[in-house]
């Protein structure tokens, strides 16, 4: 047994140094690699930081420790890490005492882990180094460290390097915060290192966007809304960029956002409702990280609107029924149709569902027109199209073309984002965005035809808990689709708890190697679930989406277990 000092603990003799001038020993638990090298002694942690391979087995040459795992490379005095993917390895205090090695085995760290695994952070984004992501996104859980904080870096880096602004990246992040108050806890880091992923991946091989400075002056705010729609509308992004900046500066939450809205709105449908999405999720993702970063982040936005493509342009808008053009006719009139909104409470009319899932775009628009005479907010009704894009996910056939189940996606996060905006702003905007939601839920009719019937409720004799594990199973097989929306029904018909499915549903999610609108489409049905009460609409048509996008390889989660393995202290290649 190894005799103790104090804090010092004799560990070997220079003689077991003799072969090799190394050794292996454990104290305290902790396995320590002792290498005599330039003629002094040096004691590291025997795991490499990397992926966990013992040390030992490394080589020193010119005070360099390089790991043979993936050539990882350590100052041996140190700990110093030559390559940022691999981490700076433990160093312990060593004493040679005669013939003794005596060593503190505490490591020389000194930082504290909060500002050790933010550090850790940006360079997983700046290197896009994703085992470096999954280990800051447990560390700093681990260090109870808010994710406020981690959030506001990733999302700061993603708007500042990517010339192209705002992208997937950024809207996946802002996706991840939002679910993480219905996931467990371990599935709450996989939420985080999904998103940073997300973002670093984006940001890879881009040139940095450059800012432009706002205005000077102050001005007025009507005609800084008219100017950043005039940029919009010439696809000026620099021009766009200082109006709202100097918006942002001089201007309320509120009337950004409605410039904002009001510049998506000028023409249709922008890039197939991405851009509606990304609107939305710059401004959640402030609601998370603080509207004082709102400079930082929603300039971020511009290049996307100004690059936008154009739905009016697409034949599908124009051809066989001109609705680019039935909507101008209806837009014509909205300034005055809001003014006279009535004044009183609004209940959706009987039919209206039907109405918007019909075959028939005049009468959709004629809906929607009455509808806002008769006194229903932008925000109802979009509660009501996002209703309707929910019902097509739901009912969707699987005899269309994989690729369709984009094509109802879209429609259905472009609807969930318009709710969302309707809470914050107001004005016409609003109401355009409210039409095209309808227009698209239109487009979409030929993928329920026909419809795959919503499954009715039915007496189930089964513990919920079992549904769940069925629900599961659902995601390890091919084309469960069906399948797993029957499931769905029948646990909550049986009582099931709504948030033990969406704890499912999203762990489900975040151990898969989900693509973008995965990632979209599972949350934005928990936010339609939650705002609406609707649970098994939603959660039925999200269920059924996220098993036609399963099983994927799982790389992913595989990064984030080797992540969570090297925190825990666990042995991945030691045999001993």
């Amino acid at each position: 047994m190894a005799t103790t000092d104090e804090e010092f603990v004799q560990v070997a003799t220079l003689a077991d140094l003799d072969a090799e001038n190394r050794t292996l020993v454990t104290t305290r638990g902790q396995a320590i690699a002792i290498f005599r090298h330039d003629g002094g002694v040096h004691a590291v942690d025997n795991r490499c930081p990397h992926m966990g391979f013992p040390l030992d087995q490394g080589t020193v040459d010119d005070g360099v420790l390089t790991c043979h795992w993936h050539h990882a490379r350590f100052e041996l005095d140190c700990g110093s890490t030559f390559d940022p993917f691999a981490d700076d390895v433990p160093t312990f205090p060593v004493e040679v005492r005669g013939e003794e090695i005596w060593v503190d085995p505490h490591p020389k760290r000194d930082e504290p882990p909060e500002k050790r695994w933010l550090g850790r952070l940006e360079d997983g984004l700046e290197n896009d180094l994703r085992l470096v992501l999954a280990k800051s996104a447990v560390g700093l859980d681990d260090a109870g460290v808010d994710y406020e904080i981690p959030l506001e870096r990733i999302a700061t880096f993603g708007a500042r390097y990517r010339d192209e602004g705002w992208g997937r990246g950024l809207t996946t992040m802002g996706a991840m915060a939002n679910l993480l108050s219905d996931l467990d806890p371990e599935d709450r880091r996989r939420a985080l290192y999904t998103g940073a992923v997300s973002v670093a991946d984006d940001a890879a091989g881009h040139p940095p966007r450059f800012v432009q400075d706002p205005l000077s002056g102050e001005h007025d705010p009507e005609r800084l809304d008219r100017w950043f729609r005039d940029c919009i509308e010439v696809r000026d992004r620099q021009g766009g960029e200082r109006v709202l900046r100097s918006a942002i500066a001089d201007g309320s939450r509120k009337r950004v956002v409605s410039m904002l809205m009001g510049a998506a709105t000028d023409h249709r449908y922008l890039d197939v409702g991405h851009t509606m999405d990304f609107v939305n999720k710059a401004c959640e993702t402030l609601d998370h990280v603080d509207w004082e970063r709102a400079d930082d982040l929603l300039p971020a936005l511009v290049p996307g609107l100004a690059s936008a493509e154009r739905s009016e342009e697409r034949s599908s808008w124009r051809q066989p029924v001109d609705l680019a053009g039935l909507l101008e006719e209806s837009f014509e009139d909205l300034p005055d149709r809001i003014e006279a909104r009535e004044d009183s409470e609004w209940t959706p009319p009987e039919g209206l569902l039907e109405t918007l899932l019909s075959a028939d775009p005049h009468g959709i628009v004629s809906a929607l027109d009455e509808e806002i005479e008769g006194g229903a907010s932008a925000a109802q009704l979009a509660d009501r199209v996002a209703e309707a894009a929910a019902t097509r996910i739901a009912q969707f056939g699987t005899g269309n073309e994989f690729r369709d189940w984009n094509t109802v996606h879209h429609t259905y996060t472009y609807a969930n984002a318009v709710c969302g905006l309707a809470r914050r702003a107001d004005g016409e905007g609003v109401y355009r965005a409210v039409y095209d939601g309808a227009m698209n839920v239109y487009l979409d009719r030929f993928l329920n035809t026909p419809p795959t019937p919503i499954p009715e409720p039915r007496e189930v004799e089964v513990n919920p808990e079992t549904l769940l594990d069925d629900l599961l199973e659902t995601f390890d097989e091919e084309g469960e689709v069906n399948r797993a929306g029957r499931v769905v029904a029948d646990y909550l018909d049986s009582g099931g708890d709504p948030e033990a499915l969406k704890r499912a549903l999203g762990g489900a999610l975040l151990c898969e190697d989900a693509n973008f609108h995965t990632l979209q489409n599972v949350e934005a049905a928990f936010e339609r679930a939650e705002r609406t009460g609707k649970e098994r609409l939603h959660l039925i048509a999200t269920a059924r989406y996220l098993a036609a996008h399963t099983p994927t390889r799982r790389e992913r989660e595989q990064t984030f277990r080797i992540a969570t393995r090297l925190h825990r202290g666990e042995k991945l290649h030691e045999t001993s």
